[in-house]
Parts: C-alpha cells; sequence; structure tokens
C-alpha cells in the first residue's frame, strides 16, 4: 500500500517553543521551521531510522539546515526532508538550527517512538507479554488448532500449561526473523529482507479445546524456565468449540445500516484481514466455520474457506440447512452491450470468478454439477465455448472462452440464479483510439491524502492534474468526467459506483505517493502505477512507461495492488502514484503548473498507448 493508503497522517505539527539560542546568535522570529511529519499526535513504528519533512518559512535567501549536527539540503521554497537514525527510546529529540544570511532560528522538536520490549536486567528468564499470538477471542471445530507464538528468554525451557492439567511444549523458531511490511513492500534493496535468525521466538500448536468455559480470556499459562529462574504470565487467549453437527448457516449483507451508501459486496480473505480474493454479493449464504476476534470464518467448500467481517454475518434460523445442491443446466444470452451466462444455483452460494487473457471461469462452492446443456442462445462472435467440470465434490467450474480479452464483466444474483454479465470490448479506431470512449478520472482523496513539505495536500494536486488530464483527454475526442471537482470528501465506493453507471471504458485513479516509517525515500522513491484486474495489467504499464518519460523519475515499475480503485471489473482500472509529494523536488513539481500538464500528459499517453494496443487486437 503506498502513496494514500501507507503514508503516515502528515499534518502541520505545532512547534515547541524550542531552544534557547546558542550565545553571540540573534534570533529573530522572521525565520521559521516547520515540522509537517511526524506530527505531535503520530508515534514513529519504525526503530532504527526515520524520516523527518516540512519547511523553513520567512527566509530571503539560500538557507543552511542542521537537524542533530546533519546538514540538511533545502530547496529555494524552504521545503526539505530528513533520514535520520532513532534512539533506543520512545522519544527521540531532534535539534533543528536554521540559518539565512543574519536570520537564523532553532527549534527542538520531540517525536514519539513506539515501544520495544527490553528483557528485564539480572533475570534470566522473561516473557514478551506484548508478543502473544494469537491473542483475543477463537472458535474452532473439534480436531483444529492454531500455531502459537511467543517472545521470550532464548534457550529456555517453555511451556504452555493448559486448564485440564496437561501442557504443550513450544519449540524455537529456528527460520530468520520476517522483516517489517514496508520493507517487504516498498524497499528496493533485497538485502533488506535478510533478517537475524528470531532469537527467543518460540512457536507450538494449540489444539481447539475450551480454554475458558466461562467466556474469559487467559485461562492457559505460559511457564518459561531458564537458568533456575521461572517467569510466568497467562496468555490473553479464549478458545470456543463449534459443534459442527448441526452447522450455523449465515448470510452476507455488508449494508446491515441500510445506509445505501455500501456496495452491498463482502470481500472475502484467505487470512483474517488480509487481502481481498472473494466478493460476496448481499444475500450469499454459508456455513460458519469458525471466529477470531472480529473475524468469522467460512466454509465454502470441503476445500476452501474465505475470512470475513463479522459485522457482515448475519446468523439464520437454527435449523436451516447447509447450502448445497444441484446446479443445472446453463443458458447464455447475447445483447447489444455484453452477453449474459445465467446459472441456476440452488441457494445463493458462494463463488469466485477466475480471469485469464480470453476467459473468464466461475467456481461455484457447495454445487455439484447436473449441466446436461450449455445452451449458447444463438452463435455470439464474442463467445468461442462453454465448458464445466467438477475439480472436487462440492465445486463446479464454468469457462466462458471469448474471441477477444476480456474488457470486463459483472456478477450478481437473479432470485437464486446467478448472472454472469460480461462486456463486449469498445471498437477502437487504432488512428484516433481515444475518440469517443468514456474516460472517468479519478483525484485521489479526500479524505484523508499526504502532505508535501510545504503544506501541499494531496488532493489539491490531484484535482488539478485530473483536469488537466480531462482537457487533454477531450481534445483527442474522448468524454471524461470526473469523480469529483472540488475538495469535498468522498468515499470510495461511490467512485467505482460512478464509473460503472456511466460506463467507462477506463478508470484511472490520479493519487501522489508517501511512504510508511522505516522506508528510506531518498532510496525508494520514483513513479509506480498498481493494477488488480489481469485485463488492467496492460493499462498499468502503458501508464507506468508513459509517467516515467514524462516526468523523469525512477521507474518502480507497476505492481498489483489491492485498492478500492484498481478492483472494478466493468472497466480497465489502474490507480497511478506519479510523484512522490513527501520529496521536496517532487512536491514543487506537483504544485508548479508545468508539473501538472507533465503528469497529466503521462495519464493522458499512457490510456491512448493502451487503448491503441487493444486497437490492433484482431
Amino acid at each position: 500500500m503506498t502513496g494514500c493508503a501507507a503514508v503516515p497522517r502528515a499534518g502541520t505539527a505545532p512547534i515547541p517553543a524550542g531552544a534557547p539560542p546558542a550565545p553571540g546568535v540573534v534570533k529573530r522570529d522572521s525565520l521559521r521551521i516547520d515540522v509537517v511529519y511526524p506530527a505531535t499526535t503520530d508515534v514513529l513504528q519504525s526503530h532504527d531510522s526515520a524520516f523527518l519533512f516540512g519547511a523553513v518559512r520567512g527566509a530571503t535567501g539560500p538557507v543552511h539546515l542542521g537537524i542533530n549536527g546533519r546538514s540538511v539540503p533545502v530547496l529555494a521554497n524552504g521545503a526539505w526532508i530528513a533520514w535520520l537514525p532513532l534512539p533506543e527510546d520512545t522519544v527521540a529529540q531532534f535539534l533543528l538550527a536554521a540559518t539565512a544570511g543574519a536570520d537564523s532560528s532553532r527549534t527542538l522538536f520531540t517525536a514519539r517512538v513506539a515501544p520495544q520490549f527490553r528483557p528485564p536486567p539480572g533475570r534470566p528468564a522473561w516473557i514478551d507479554t506484548t508478543s502473544f499470538l494469537p491473542a483475543g477471542s477463537l472458535a474452532l471445530p473439534v480436531g483444529e488448532g492454531v500455531v502459537v507464538s511467543v517472545h521470550a528468554a532464548p534457550g529456555a525451557s517453555v511451556r504452555l500449561m493448559l486448564p485440564w492439567a496437561s501442557s504443550i511444549a513450544l519449540v524455537p523458531d529456528t527460520l530468520p526473523a520476517e522483516p517489517p511490511w514496508g520493507v517487504r513492500a516498498f524497499v528496493l534493496d533485497s538485502a533488506a529482507y535478510h533478517q537475524a535468525p528470531a532469537e527467543g521466538r518460540y512457536v507450538g500448536w494449540l489444539p481447539a479445546a475450551a480454554l475458558c468455559i466461562d467466556g474469559r480470556t487467559g485461562c492457559a499459562r505460559l511457564v518459561v524456565v531458564a537458568n533456575g529462574d521461572t517467569a510466568a504470565a497467562l496468555w490473553p487467549l479464549s478458545v470456543s468449540v463449534l459443534d459442527t453437527t448441526f452447522p450455523t448457516v449465515v448470510a452476507l449483507n455488508d449494508d446491515t445500516a441500510h445506509t445505501g451508501t455500501t456496495d452491498s459486496m463482502t470481500a472475502g480473505r484467505a487470512v483474517p484481514h488480509g487481502t481481498y480474493n472473494w466478493f460476496f454479493p448481499t444475500g450469499t449464504v454459508a456455513v460458519l466455520s469458525g471466529r477470531w476476534n472480529d473475524q468469522t470464518r467460512l466454509q465454502l467448500s470441503r476445500g476452501a474457506v474465505a475470512w470475513v467481517n463479522t459485522a457482515d454475518v448475519v446468523p439464520l434460523p437454527p435449523g436451516t440447512p447447509p447450502p448445497g445442491g444441484v446446479v443445472g443446466s446453463v443458458r447464455l444470452v447475447s445483447g447489444p452491450r455484453s452477453v449474459t451466462l445465467r446459472v441456476p444455483l440452488p441457494a445463493r452460494l458462494p463463488f469466485q470468478v477466475a480471469e485469464r487473457e480470453r476467459q473468464l471461469t466461475l467456481r461455484v462452492y457447495g454445487g455439484a454439477a447436473d449441466i446436461n446443456w450449455m445452451q449458447y442462445g444463438g452463435t455470439d462472435p464474442l463467445v468461442a465455448r462453454l465448458r464445466y467440470a467438477q475439480p472436487a465434490a462440492d465445486e463446479v467450474t464454468i469457462t466462458v472462452e471469448l474471441t477477444r480479452r476480456v474488457w470486463g464483466y459483472r456478477v450478481r444474483f437473479d432470485g437464486r440464479d446467478l448472472l454472469l454479465e460480461i462486456r463486449r470490448p469498445p471498437e477502437i479506431a487504432a488512428a484516433r483510439p481515444l475518440k469517443g470512449r468514456t474516460i472517468v478520472l479519478d483525484p485521489g482523496h479526500p479524505p484523508l491524502g499526504a502532505t508535501g513539505p510545504t503544506g501541499l495536500w494531496e488532493p489539491v494536486a490531484t484535482l488539478a492534474v485530473a483536469l488537466k488530464a480531462k482537457s487533454l483527454l477531450e481534445r483527442a475526442g474522448a468524454t471524461v468526467l470526473l469523480t469529483r471537482t472540488d475538495s469535498t470528501p468522498l468515499e470510495l465506493y461511490p467512485r467505482t459506483h460512478f464509473a460503472e453507471l456511466h460506463d467507462a471504458d477506463v478508470l484511472v485513479s490520479i493519487h501522489a505517493n508517501a511512504l510508511p516509517d522505516g522506508v528510506n525515500p531518498f532510496t525508494n522513491s520514483g513513479t509506480s502505477v498498481y493494477y488488480f484486474q489481469p485485463r488492467s495489467a496492460p493499462l498499468a504499464r502503458a501508464l507506468d512507461r508513459a509517467l516515467v518519460a514524462e516526468l523523469g523519475v525512477r521507474d518502480l515499475g507497476m505492481g498489483r495492488g489491492d485498492y478500492a480503485l484498481a478492483r472494478p471489473t466493468w472497466m480497465p482500472a489502474a490507480l497511478t502514484e506519479g510523484l512522490f509529494v513527501m520529496l521536496p523536488e517532487q512536491e514543487a513539481l506537483l504544485a508548479s503548473d508545468e508539473g501538472q500538464w507533465r503528469y497529466a500528459r503521462g495519464v493522458v499517453r499512457g490510456i491512448e498507448a493502451f487503448l491503441r494496443e487493444r486497437a490492433r487486437e484482431p
């Protein structure tokens, strides 16, 4: 998650009164040092190094800035950014000293750092009670279990004492430590991935059994013994056992408040709070097979599970039978803008659509195929062939092979039937690929959004770029719509819904980037573009090439990212991170008319290159 999703909160931080001026130095009020990030409410999560950025105000000429004795370059507009080591403490103090001619200013800035566990001195046995995993409330069927882990004294004997007079041994984890997520996601130097073994990390297997029958947490006791010393702590976990003799059947609905402001789509994940892998419409029915805090596990079939938000789960009356049954004959219906596959189901079963270049495969969980007929409903030039398979006893796949590459699709329930609507690719003229196309541009944010060293707010910059790109696209014959035209906050779903309502041929979301704590912005910044659906990869590649050529910054490349604006299925969609607003030079470019035109030209040329390539498709 780059950019706006990953950027630490940014807002102009109140500046402390500061240290007294050095002897012989005149402190003038005309020179002021502002720190934009971190704000006084932020807590730095990194412990090695961190970036600070802001601006020196009131200077009439060149500025020299030092932070803790290190020289920091300052742009002509006063912007600066620094990459600085952090002390082994929960408080980091930075003395900022700026001079401009005869003027000077000194400020002592204090940042908070997330605490790290420190073993108690003189104690051979100890337990890091902040490291218990899992913690909270867990529910699983009999026969299952969960991996538990903890940080404790190296070389110790570690056992988890269970309330029924039994215990589980935990063994040392000898694998290398996992680097922070920000390193994995954004650091270009692979040497940063190689961590030392996780000294003092222990793992074990906890079978599913009722740990706390009275609803409390902390009924299992961890005991660590080292060199004759003993440490003990209650594990903050309660485990209950699910009775699967009579399964609990649930329906999904992410709009339980009936506000109409959601997409009525529940995201399914392979792991709790993980990346989106399934998209279940309201009314999807499944069997509940586990819980962990605010996440619920659904048993989609005997071999597949998905985790969803518990808030989206609505239990059906006790005695409701588990969903499942026969999937009957299917029919294809041709229309002027799309072709629709109608699949009769015994209930609103969970499903997943897998996309390849020229085919879509619908996987229905909990179904058995009795598909005697696959009716094409006439010869449609978009559809080459239909086929089905039964890869598992309770999973059915139906594959639509296409004569052209996928442009878009959408899926919905109609009663018990499932409708897979496949969009016809638009007719594109290779000589003028933008003519007649409907393009939706999304100026990223608000709410939220990153802030640059001089205070440039990302939503202001992205709107300026989008308006310029709109004018360029319209000159080339496209119809262009913007998801927003002012700074009124707009949530994510209305943006994607807007693009689908207007039958957009292409959706591009425009952003300015920033990095999470602990990632060096000087070595890991540049242009990147993200997609989610396979059909959007060529769009992301074309946008990335065009933006790098226009903006002249490092090419971070394209990536698959779990962004709402890249997830729509009805059209190719991509999210651009053209420049880093947190870097002074790139913030200045984003703030300038010239830089905004360059970003806009990159967006337009990327869209045009993508459409031209699709126009040449046989």
